[in-house]
């Protein structure tokens, strides 16, 4: 019996997984409603999306919220709160429905901070589309950081939002200091305490997405819950022994005012980085400084010898806080000490 020869036409190969022709055009979804992040908690996002149904607690007629997760074409970019997003699938808002996120619409703004000031540069976005940062600090209980309120305000100069200072527990300790020190900054600012009256701030904050911002304990959730009286957050007190609160905000969450517009609380925050920001920057957030970095002589790092801002507060052109707080932060950045 001959024995057969084989030859490359009997041999048959099993295509690979990857051998489909693969494309960078991807579904445009048209049909994709649109939809406000509000919250996020592991992987989720919660989102406001208007369209036909009930309101329900806290949200408009014909507003619903809709639980959702972020499409696998998004890769690895971020979404956070005050994003505005498209949506496909189950839009319904019903009770165990889950809805992706196909899109994410350009922002207007995005705050951002360091996990620390050694972060190798790598931003945390915290808050998209904002139009101000309102940095709560409470004036006893625990007492003022200028430092932390610096950083702060250079995160709302990188973000090009406003900045709004307000100071609570006014009965317990005069603002007078406080205020004087960011006098140079012409920072707005409004003064605070608890059952006292909330007018002026509610008139900075009406129709305007604002970002609430502070350190655990100066009474940020108070000051929510009696902004938006169905918020529910959480509050607690100042550790009499370490002067610090506990953290009872977890994560940030988009409530609206009765009067028009949104506050989005925060976290409370033990520090605040600003390695993602660059030198320039950070000068540029202190307009009566700025002007005397022109006589310094080239690759200054405006801490310390040959750094023309000495002779510019010598001038009596700046306070001498001011230069103080800055080389902190640009001490800080390098991992020194000021």
């Amino acid at each position: 019996m001959r024995r057969r020869e084989y030859d490359e036409d009997d041999v048959r190969v099993r295509p690979g997984r990857g051998s489909r022709p693969r494309t960078r055009i991807r579904p445009a979804h048209e049909s994709a409603v649109e939809g406000f992040v509000v919250a996020v908690d592991r992987g989720r996002y919660t989102c406001l999306v208007s369209g036909d149904g009930g309101g329900r607690r806290g949200r408009r007629q014909g507003e619903r919220d809709v639980v959702a997760m972020k499409a696998r074409e998004l890769g690895r970019k971020g979404i956070v709160v005050g994003d505005r997003v498209a949506l496909v699938g189950d839009t319904s808002g019903n009770p165990d429905t889950l809805a992706r996120i196909v899109r994410v619409e350009e922002r207007r703004s995005i705050l951002r901070r360091s996990a620390d000031d050694t972060d190798d540069g790598v931003e945390r976005p915290i808050v998209a589309n904002a139009d101000q940062l309102v940095i709560v600090t409470a004036l006893a209980d625990p007492p003022p950081r200028p430092r932390m309120i610096d950083r702060m305000l250079v995160a709302a100069f990188d973000a090009e939002i406003d900045s709004l200072l307000c100071l609570t527990k006014s009965d317990l300790a005069p603002p007078d200091e406080i205020v004087a020190l960011y006098a140079p900054l012409e920072v707005p600012y409004v003064v605070v305490h608890k059952g006292g009256s909330l007018d002026e701030l509610r008139e900075h904050l009406v129709d305007r997405i604002s970002v609430l911002v502070g350190h655990s304990g100066v009474g940020k959730s108070t000051l929510v819950n009696a902004l938006v009286p169905d918020a529910n957050r959480a509050v607690a007190q100042v550790n009499a022994v370490t002067g610090r609160g506990r953290h009872t905000s977890t994560s940030a969450v988009a409530l609206r005012l009765p009067e028009g517009g949104w506050i989005i609380d925060t976290p409370g925050v033990r520090s605040f980085g600003l390695a993602h920001i660059s030198t320039e920057t950070v000068v540029a957030a202190f307009p009566d400084l700025v002007e005397g970095t022109v006589e310094c002589p080239k690759g200054c790092t405006h801490l310390g010898e040959g750094c023309a801002l000495d002779a510019w507060v010598e001038a009596g052109h700046a306070d001498r806080a001011r230069l103080d707080s800055l080389r902190r932060l640009l001490a800080s950045r390098e991992g020194a000490e000021a």
